[in-house]
């Protein structure tokens, strides 16, 4: 046979040595001996039908992310670093929400009214709509709208998985005889329509991009807001002082970001809640003293009085009233950080009962007290606490920029794992609490990103009137899928779930069109800069479906590439690969071959190894297919950490070459170190042991009666060596006078295995490189018009693929035994 393309443990060239590859005849195996004779002929085909038909395709339940539940002193903990968090947006909103809402003195009649809608719209918006429903709206723990989507997309077929995730999800699509007739059709159209789907796409997309456009504003906001309360004690404060100060304290917000979110929230709680007790103290003073009657307003009448009087005008204000609950979207983002029932204990028992008195309380002074609703806050405090109030004020106004830096970090994880965005960098930042995390690349861009907005509007009122829009369209979109949700993941009544869209649907569409009308004003900046991030996100999914659809061709069975075949000199079986691959005789490598594998398909090969086969017709000795399966906890204990199988667990013992391939897969947490200098080492290790209990082939026992052993020499050394498995995993010790044939087939591949590793290690990446198909000249205008729009979406895919890291260089490998096989994709 002539000679093939060498093998090399160098990254750059491929080289063996000439006594590497067996000439003819071709044997199974660089480390074979002697075999039974055939029993019978045949391909992989006759092996591998029933094999792929046993495989198990459904996750591993150990693999598949669940939320963390916790009670006790946990929960109370993770509570209280809540209140740390997602508070700060929410919770500062006293400071201005009166001064907002009026232009004017406001007559009692009209405090009351605006009164009543701050108190209605914190309990139906916030209370009842977030805390007691939509969180109940979690994908695994994972909150806000596109955790919706992934919610979704569990329930109904409306997305295309990316196939390294399929196996980490847990489907859970209700049978259609269990579901309502409303129900069924609700699911049916979702799954049947394209655009729907689409539809669905660009929502969850858009929901996560308006968040995130809310993430740039509101550090600026909040800074920016702080350091211009310092002008009530120093009027003459500069501009450029404010600004100046207000990025220096933005920059330290970033920095401390590493810290992570349970030591920023444990840092930052006392701020919250300290500022929060003086609302709620406050409140209760300037009730007592001032006007108990506004308490009046917790009848509806009043909020609906305040628009048959006010008509119009009334309406406009509501975007002042809409600064009451702004920050409430994070609050949903921000669930993966923390659990339903920390943010649930946390409003219901604290910050909601605090901001409910701290508006009652201003309200009462403001009617009796002219010009206070100018500066609801400070003018109501009470006398001896303006100093400790101001300090507390802007520390809190301060700490208000992490609900959205977090909800962020959040709500970009979500859209990595769907295949949204590019695979950056992702830290996990606790070991107990598994949701927190912070990302690098996106903390020093939104650093950037919200300096030049503070350097560029330099004051809150600019700022202003591009806030808000954001956060009740994000409210509007959550509503919509909630009820999907509803429909299809509940189960709930057709009109139940109307009424919840009609309710809320009519709350958020009244607060929707009023702030639109901040659009020209600079509420236009935040809508574009979501368009923006959208058409990043999209375009990214876009890209990665056409590649998934391009590599589809080579998820290739190997019974559908490989075939055994009797060699025409002996009756030995040979690898051949298959007449529609070129028909070639595979010949082998001394050494194990570790071919990483994408996706840990159960049934499929990887890509890298086909094109290695097809570009050299030779395949190592012992071929290990090699997965790594990332799971959302801190670590995987060392007993869980390998499964080991075998790739055709019903060959024969002729089958020799098919024994010799393994699948192996390795779980581990993010504080898992895997990549090291012993890969190799426990990779052999862990196939040893699965060697010794596997009790080599399955089909041993089927040998006939009086058959020759597969070996009759075997040293007292290769003895002992297979008898030193783990006797709990399985291991039985081989006698060595009268070793049964299965002993014998354990003992020979434990050889095999053994000198294959002492001769080399070679790890064996693929290196895709992907190039656009050409636009057919022939076709008509529209579609020629369509293909190169295509041919321009896929550049743009490409190129932010080509700039967003080298994942053979992240993965740390030892370069000295590393082998990239090159091959191009059409998409």
């Amino acid at each position: 046979m002539d000679t093939v393309s060498p093998m090399s443990s160098d990254p750059v060239h491929v080289q063996i040595a000439d006594d590497a590859i067996i000439k003819a005849p071709v044997a199974h195996s660089a480390y074979d001996v002697p075999r039974f004779q055939r029993e019978r002929s045949g391909s992989l085909k006759e092996h591998n039908v029933l094999t792929e038909k046993e495989v198990n395709e459904d996750g591993d339940e150990r693999d598949v992310r669940k939320a963390q539940k916790f009670h006790g002193k946990l929960l109370f903990w993770l509570a209280y670093q809540s209140i740390g968090v997602i508070y700060g947006d929410i919770g500062t909103s006293p400071l201005y929400v009166y001064s907002s809402t009026f232009t004017s003195e406001p007559s009692h009649d009209d405090l009351l009214g605006a009164l009543s809608l701050i108190i209605w719209t914190l309990t139906l918006m916030v209370s009842i709509k977030y805390i007691l429903i939509v969180l109940q709206a979690d994908d695994e723990g994972e909150g806000g709208t596109f955790a919706i989507y992934s919610l979704l997309s569990r329930y109904a077929n409306i997305v295309r998985r990316d196939p390294r995730e399929e196996r980490s999800v847990k489907m859970e699509r209700v049978l259609t005889s269990e579901l309502k007739p409303a129900n069924k059709q609700a699911r049916n159209f979702l799954e049947n329509s394209r655009v729907m789907k689409a539809l669905l796409k660009v929502i969850g997309v858009l929901g996560v991009s308006l968040v995130m456009s809310d993430g740039v504003l509101t550090p600026a906001q909040s800074v920016l807001g702080a350091i211009q309360g310092l002008e009530v004690v120093k009027e003459d404060i500069g501009k450029a002082t404010i600004v100046g100060t207000s990025c220096a304290i933005l920059i330290l917000l970033f920095l401390i970001q590493p810290l992570g979110t349970s030591k920023i929230g444990t840092a930052f709680a006392p701020v919250v809640i300290i500022w929060l007790f003086f609302n709620l103290a406050f409140g209760i003073y300037n009730l007592v003293y001032f006007d108990w009657r506004v308490l009046k307003a917790f009848s509806p009448y009043f909020a609906g009085a305040w628009f048959v009087r006010n008509k119009t005008d009334g309406w406009r204000s509501l975007g002042g009233i809409l600064l009451a609950f702004t920050g409430v979207e994070a609050l949903f983002a921000d669930l993966g950080a923390f659990t339903r029932r920390a943010i649930q204990l946390s409003w219901l028992c604290f910050a909601f009962p605090c901001l409910l008195m701290a508006y009652i309380g201003q309200a009462a002074y403001i009617s009796q007290n002219k010009g206070a609703y100018s500066n609801p806050f400070f003018n109501s405090v009470p006398p001896g606490m303006f100093y400790p109030s101001l300090v507390i004020a802007i520390m809190a106004a301060i700490v208000a920029s992490q609900t959205m830096i977090t909800a962020t970090f959040q709500l970009l994880s979500q859209i990595i794992k769907l295949s949204y965005f590019p695979q950056i960098k992702v830290k996990h930042t606790s070991r107990i609490f598994h949701g927190q995390i912070y990302i690098p690349w996106v903390n020093w861009l939104l650093m950037v990103g919200t300096i030049c907005v503070t350097a560029a509007y330099s004051n809150t009122t600019k700022l202003g009137e591009a806030y808000g829009v954001c956060v009740i369209l994000v409210t509007f979109i959550t509503t919509c899928m909630v009820s999907l949700v509803a429909l299809i993941v509940w189960r709930l009544p057709i009109l139940l779930t109307l009424a919840f869209f009609v309710l809320f649907g009519t709350l958020d569409g009244l607060y929707l069109s009023s702030a639109l009308t901040k659009v020209p004003d600079g509420a236009w900046f935040t809508l574009c800069l979501a368009v923006f991030l959208s058409s990043i996100f999209v375009l990214w999914r876009y890209g990665k479906e056409s590649q998934w659809a391009a590599e589809a061709e080579d998820r290739l069975a190997p019974s559908q590439f490989l075939t055994e075949l009797p060699h025409s000199d002996s009756e030995t079986l040979t690898l051949h690969l298959t007449p529609a691959m070129g028909g070639a005789a595979i010949s082998r490598l001394r050494g194990i071959g570790i071919f990483f594998d994408k996706t840990g398909s159960p049934t499929g090969t990887p890509t890298v190894f086909i094109h290695f086969l097809q570009k050299f017709q030779a395949a190592p000795a012992v071929i290990v297919f090699f997965h790594i399966r990332p799971l959302s906890c801190p670590t995987v204990p060392a007993e869980d950490r390998f499964t080991v199988s075998r790739c055709f667990p019903r060959a024969t013992h002729q089958s020799t070459a098919l024994r010799d391939v393994y699948r192996v897969a390795i779980r581990h947490g993010y504080t898992d170190r895997i990549f090291t200098s012993d890969l190799s080492l426990l990779v052999y290790e862990n196939l040893r042991a699965f060697v010794i209990r596997d009790g080599g082939a399955p089909d041993a026992a089927s040998v006939r009666e009086g058959a020759a052993p597969p070996s009759s020499s075997s040293s007292v050394q290769e003895t002992q060596y297979a008898a030193r498995g783990n006797p709990a995993a399985g291991a039985v010790p081989i006698d060595q006078n009268h070793p049964t044939i299965q002993q014998t087939l354990t003992r020979d591949l434990l050889r095999r295995l053994q000198a294959a590793y002492e001769d080399q290690v070679v790890l064996i990446v693929g290196k895709e490189q992907m190039r656009i198909g050409e636009v057919k000249p022939d076709t008509g205008t529209g579609r020629w018009v369509a293909g190169w729009a295509r041919r321009a979406a896929l550049a743009a895919f490409l190129w932010l693929r080509s700039n967003t890291g080298n994942k053979v260089a992240n993965m740390e490998l030892e370069v000295g035994k590393l082998v990239e096989v090159g091959f191009v994709k059409v998409i």
